[in-house]
């Protein structure tokens, strides 16, 4: 629907000051619905697209689905979270179809940093790669830092998908409306649009009411955010205020999302740090092997937890070290 497409481009005008014109907007019924219908447009049975390490464990199964293959480049820390171009380079290959961006990433935080996007451009254009960027935690930054780059909708060097949906911007995951803002090159981005509409229109998922709903649900995401960016900051800063310089713990930087990263004391493997915690604590973590970091211990911790809950979990974490 045109009202729904038009609510989204006054999104991005009104949340990350972006130029979105309601005819660059495909609706999905999720992100991940939007990675498909892309991998569907983009790779034939066998293609690969690359993808960031650590990251979401959904790649593999929405590649899988679509007979593509999943090859990773890695993110890493130094100080903050960085693309390691050496790597990416080196992994891409003649069936390469797309490079993926996570943009902030889950679980680490990060952002694609300014001094990155030229070479990730460069990049993509010596192999024709088009960049699909994951956007969907973008409007939850912790600061406004003019390093960071929040968005990749005004693009238009290279072919770029950019992919968000209410799961995230208004915390609706069950409302089920998804979409990819197409940008680059104006006559490529034409055609490529065109293909995405082929593909839209043979599976028509996107539901009527959650279209009519989208002008006045993205309204309301306002106050929504601010009590989620409240409780996530707020709990960050506790988890922080606990490891002081010479605990065994280690609180990785992240500049948004959802999550916390910890690099706990190397006593135990993951696994059993998680079970221990569980099974001991009554406390619930992630293991860092979910998202494929590179090396042991890290657990990813979920800052949306009650901010008193919150506390006495992170108490009972760092006991354990």
């Amino acid at each position: 629907m045109p009202s729904a497409r038009a609510a989204v481009s006054r999104y991005y005008s009104g949340a990350l000051g972006a130029n979105v014109s309601p005819d660059r907007i495909l609706l999905t019924a999720s992100t991940s619905e939007a990675y498909a219908f892309v991998f569907k447009l983009l790779a034939d049975p066998g293609d690969e697209v690359l993808v960031p390490s650590p990251s979401y464990p959904l790649f593999d199964y929405l590649a899988a689905l679509d007979s593509v293959r999943v090859i990773q480049y890695p993110l890493v820390y130094q100080s903050s979270w960085v693309i390691d171009f050496d790597a990416l380079s080196r992994s891409i290959t003649s069936r390469a179809r797309a490079i993926v961006l996570v943009n902030p990433n889950n679980p680490t935080g990060s952002f694609l940093k300014q001094f990155e996007l030229g070479p990730l451009l460069a990049l993509c254009r010596e192999h024709n790669l088009p960049l699909i960027s994951d956007e969907v935690f973008a409007d939850y930054a912790f600061e406004d830092q003019a390093p960071l780059v929040r968005s990749l909708t005004g693009s238009k060097e290279i072919l770029t998908f950019c992919l968000s949906g209410l799961s995230k911007v208004a915390a609706l995951p069950q409302l089920k409306l998804g979409w990819i803002v197409v940008g680059g090159p104006p006559p490529h981005r034409a055609k490529t649009f065109e293909g995405l509409e082929l593909i839209a229109d043979t599976y028509l998922s996107v539901s009527a009411p959650v279209q009519w709903a989208a002008p006045v649900l993205l309204d309301l995401r306002a106050e929504m955010q601010r009590q989620i960016l409240g409780r996530v900051v707020a709990n960050r800063s506790f988890l922080a205020s606990q490891i002081g310089p010479a605990s065994p713990w280690k609180l990785l930087s992240t500049e948004g999302g959802w999550y916390a990263v910890l690099e706990a004391p190397r006593i135990h493997s993951e696994e059993d740090w998680v079970l221990n915690l569980l099974n001991q604590d009554g406390v619930l973590v992630q293991p860092g092997f979910f998202f494929d970091f590179a090396r042991e211990a890290f657990l990813v911790i979920s800052l949306l937890t009650p901010e008193d809950v919150f506390r006495e979990g992170i108490r009972r974490i760092l006991a354990r070290g």
